[in-house]
């Protein structure tokens, strides 16, 4: 396995993620998270996947139908995804915050969606819920989002939450942040 942030959070899924699991996407990009969640929780399972560029959309869903996987892809911010599932009935969110890897280098994830995206998503997680982030930044989006994102999950209350951030002591420029939550 090569270790990186991506590798992290895919094994973290793997390791958590049930078949009959009700899952979401937050930031879709690519659909390699969609496809991933699709397979862990099986037919039984569930997930939504948003992403707010049609680029990332119809990738995904192509993706999705190469490999014979079903998910709602919705085009839509992050930040509205209490529009389509209940209060603490997911298992599970992943989030890719940054930009999508060949898009549009001026589209990209910002702290105020993002923030409000998380707030949503705690309030959707069921009672051993989990969350998992790869946080990029620097370059043409900045550090931001970032700095906003780390002071938020300082401000989780440890008898609710566990939140565990990583950090790569030995790798130059802005290394993306791997960072994992769970709800007690």
């Amino acid at each position: 396995m090569q270790l990186n942030t991506l590798s992290m959070v895919h094994e973290f899924l793997r390791r958590t993620v049930k078949p009959g699991d009700f899952c979401i996407d937050a930031t879709a990009g690519k659909g390699r998270d969609t496809a991933l969640l699709c397979r862990l929780t099986g037919d039984a399972g569930r997930v939504l996947a948003f992403d707010i560029q049609e680029a990332a959309v119809a990738q995904t869903k192509a993706l999705l139908a190469a490999e014979g996987l079903t998910a709602e892809v919705i085009r839509d911010s992050h930040a509205n995804m209490e529009r389509y599932a209940v209060a603490e009935t997911v298992d599970c969110v992943v989030f890719n915050f940054g930009r999508l890897p060949g898009g549009d280098p001026s589209i990209f994830t910002r702290s105020d969606t993002s923030v409000a995206a998380l707030e949503a998503a705690l309030r959707l997680l069921k009672s051993g819920g989990v969350i998992a982030i790869a946080l990029y930044y620097g370059g043409a989006n900045g550090y931001g989002e970032r700095d906003a994102v780390m002071t938020w999950l300082e401000t989780l209350d440890d008898r609710k939450f566990s939140v565990l951030r990583c950090d790569w002591a030995n790798r130059r420029n802005d290394p993306p942040v791997p960072i994992f939550i769970w709800k007690e």
